[in-house]
This record gives structure tokens, C-alpha cells and sequence, in this order.
């Protein structure tokens, strides 16, 4: 799963990153990684941050964050104008998943079903266990299910209709 989120752009938009404070005098920025694939900074040329799309003229690496430069962000002054913003790219620009993986974009707002094809309700929130991702589930009659990602208790996963199909007796046994 990745942690990260579609923006409310027009354009489905997923956030791989927050601007942090400027670092030095040169115009550099700490980037702050949103998503499971931080490697992916070190290839990009262009990135949207907030509503611009800027050209990246440096990025460095650092244990907790990265440093990154934009051109036409020169001075430590100018960089400043980007912290708090996040950094986009388009969902077709979206790191490629395996078979079986899904965005946690996509998850959240499934409709959850059991086998028989009961509406449970809908998925409102990912957690992010370590073991396991857990699908927080808003029942239809009122209150929560946690639901374990797991391929014994999730028996399909259906983006095209916007289902999510679990096997109740798993769940209740697990």
C-alpha cells in the first residue's frame, strides 16, 4: 500500500510530498516523502508543487527527508514561498504497483460486501499495521468494522464497481 493521497486538483492528483522550511541560502527545501517509493525523487525532472509545475534543478538525500532545489527558486527568500505545499504528480505518473496491490486512494470509499453480496458499508480509512494494512469500515447499520488486508479475509477487490467482497466467516474466525 502507499500512503499516498489524491488532491482535490480537477485532475486526480497524488501527493508524494510536503515542502518544508528552506535550508541554507542557496534556495534547497526540505521535502518531506508521502509515499512508499521516496526513491522516486532521485529520477524526476518536474514536479507540481502546489498549483506550478517547476523544474527540479538538485535533489539530495538525507536520513529523515530530502533537500531539493527548483529552478527559478534561487534564494532562500523565494524558496520559502513553497513551504507548507505539497507535491504532486498525475495518477498516470503514479509508481506502478504489483498484481494484487492497490493504492490507498483507491481503497477508501469501496463499498463492502460479503460473499452472499450483503452491503456492509464503506471503507472510510487504511491503517498501516506493519503485519498488515487494516480496511476501517463504517457499517451501514452504524458503528465500525476493522477488516485485516488479508487474501483469506478479502476475497475480491472489484475498483471498476467500487467493491471490496470479504469473507465474513474469515473475518469472525481470524
Amino acid at each position: 500500500m502507499t500512503k499516498s493521497l489524491p488532491s482535490e486538483a480537477e485532475e486526480q492528483r497524488v501527493i508524494i510530498g510536503k515542502v518544508g522550511a528552506p535550508h541554507g541560502v542557496a534556495g534547497e527545501v526540505k521535502i518531506f516523502p508521502l509515499t512508499d517509493f521516496p526513491g522516486r525523487f532521485a529520477a524526476m525532472k518536474a514536479v507540481m508543487v502546489g498549483e506550478e509545475r517547476l523544474a527540479i534543478a538538485a535533489v539530495k538525500e538525507r536520513p529523515r527527508h530530502l533537500l531539493m532545489k527548483f529552478v527559478g527558486y534561487e534564494t532562500r527568500d523565494k524558496a520559502a514561498l513553497l513551504t507548507g505545499k505539497l507535491l504532486t504528480v498525475s495518477r498516470a505518473e503514479a509508481a506502478p504497483l504489483n498484481d494484487g496491490e492497490f493504492y490507498t486512494f483507491d481503497i477508501i470509499g469501496l463499498t463492502v460486501k460479503d460473499a452472499q453480496g450483503e452491503t456492509l458499508g464503506k471503507v472510510i480509512n487504511v491503517l498501516s499495521t506493519g503485519s498488515n494494512d487494516v480496511y476501517v469500515t463504517e457499517l451501514a447499520s452504524g458503528g465500525e468494522l476493522l477488516i485485516p488486508a488479508l487474501k483469506k479475509v478479502v476475497t475480491g477487490i472489484d475498483l471498476t464497481a467500487g467493491e471490496m467482497t470479504i469473507d465474513r466467516q474469515q473475518l469472525e474466525d481470524g
